[in-house]
């Protein structure tokens, strides 16, 4: 039996969406499938070992998706995702798979279905228009001129008219194409797919009304394929442990802030940089690497600090470890949300980063077990996920139906 086709496109403007289904596609039995893997070059590193197929596309840079989240602007306009479409129908044809799974690659919306392959969307479920979110005002150009509480206040007056700014893009691509328009709900456009997997659990962010195409399949962890530092096994024994990363779409600058709030606390720092900011000083109390294995990490940790990004607080709380997330972008805001209400973390703005905040938050979340058992108690929870065996489900269930 020849083996079946399965591609994975992943947007790289974050190392995130190449994580996630680079962690899936590992997973899959390659006597069955003959994977293949689309990713701008930029993130070449992460496929060290892997057993693809991998092709070049094109995605924005990183600063200027970064930079459009600053300034909450669309990310993209019907110029590039157009032009996304044409590459992403190139590739469909000369590839030709069974199924397509996408992260954070919307012309897939399009593309896919005028090339009528099956389409798998992953992406998290505070996004989903089954999800009730409350909004908090991310880091915006008038959190810098205002309070806080009217910034939120006015973030929540005009946000439902800046999420139907954010849809129009793709709904001028998809009448383009001859699609319909998926209306003024930005959910709605970031979710569109045959399939919607949310790389998230319900109990940190119970659905409503969901529909037998959309599905949970619990965190999906990944951790890039890196030799780890001289350092890691020789670590000061008889303090704890806390892991600290910006994360691919964090603040880089504020790591030397975070390392001078922990320099004076009784605890071992490990800092990942990401290449993302050079320090100049380096506490005692700190061991700092431009990468490291972030689930290792998270294990060895008894507390994480990160930009509140879902990645790395989905390491943590798998190894029963609360979170700290300094967000910035509304996404990171969003699933900090969930966990905080959960017990298991404190949220920390990015656009007010204050190191005496930051030292308070540390020490209380070390101090107080109840955090340690919510964390402990998602990690059970996430335990009972296997996202690689609901994924492998799925792609038989959609590959057997007539």
């Amino acid at each position: 039996m020849p083996r079946q086709k399965i591609l994975f496109v992943a947007e790289a403007v974050t190392l995130a969406h190449v994580g996630r289904p680079l962690a899936l596609s590992g997973a899959l039995d390659r006597a069955q499938y003959e994977v293949h893997f689309a990713c701008a070059e930029r993130y070449a590193f992460c496929f060290e070992g892997a057993d693809l197929v991998r092709w070049p596309i094109h995605s924005i840079p990183n600063q200027q998706f970064l930079q459009a989240l600053a300034d909450g602007k669309p990310v993209y306009d019907a110029a590039t995702l157009a032009a996304y479409v044409e590459q992403d129908l190139q590739l469909l044809r000369q590839v030709q798979p069974d199924v397509v799974v996408g992260d954070f690659r919307l012309s897939l919306s399009i593309s896919a279905r005028l090339a009528g392959v099956p389409y798998v969307s992953l992406i998290n479920a505070y996004w989903s228009p089954f999800v009730r979110q409350r909004y908090i005002v991310p880091s915006l150009p008038l959190t810098r001129l205002l309070p806080i509480p009217l910034a939120n206040a006015l973030f929540n007056l005009a946000r439902p008219l800046a999420f139907a700014l954010h849809t129009i893009p793709l709904n001028k691509v998809r009448r383009q194409y001859g699609l319909p328009s998926l209306g003024w709900d930005l959910n709605r456009v970031y979710t569109d797919a045959d399939y919607t997997l949310y790389a998230d659990v319900p109990d940190l962010f119970p659905p409503h009304d969901l529909p037998p195409n959309h599905a949970f399949i619990g965190p999906v962890l990944w951790s890039p394929p890196l030799p780890v530092p001289d350092w890691w096994d020789q670590l000061p024994a008889g303090r704890p442990v806390v892991y600290v990363t910006v994360g691919s779409s964090g603040h880089g600058a504020l790591l030397p802030g975070v390392l001078r709030a922990l320099a004076g606390l009784p605890v071992t720092v490990l800092a990942a940089t990401v290449g993302m900011v050079k320090l100049d000083v380096v506490p005692d109390n700190a061991r700092v690497a431009d990468f490291l294995p972030g689930e290792e990490a998270a294990r060895r940790a008894a507390l994480v600090i990160c930009n509140g990004g879902s990645p790395t607080s989905h390491q943590a709380l798998a190894a029963g470890v609360p979170v700290v997330g300094i967000a910035g972008n509304l996404d990171q805001f969003l699933n900090m949300q969930g966990i905080v209400a959960a017990g298991a973390g404190a949220l920390l703005r990015a656009d007010r980063f204050d190191e005496a905040e930051l030292r308070q938050a540390v020490q209380a979340l070390l101090a107080t077990p109840s955090a340690s058992a919510a964390a402990r108690q998602l990690m059970t929870i996430f335990d009972n996920y296997r996202s690689s065996e609901s994924f492998s489900k799925l792609l038989s269930k959609i590959l057997t139906t007539p």
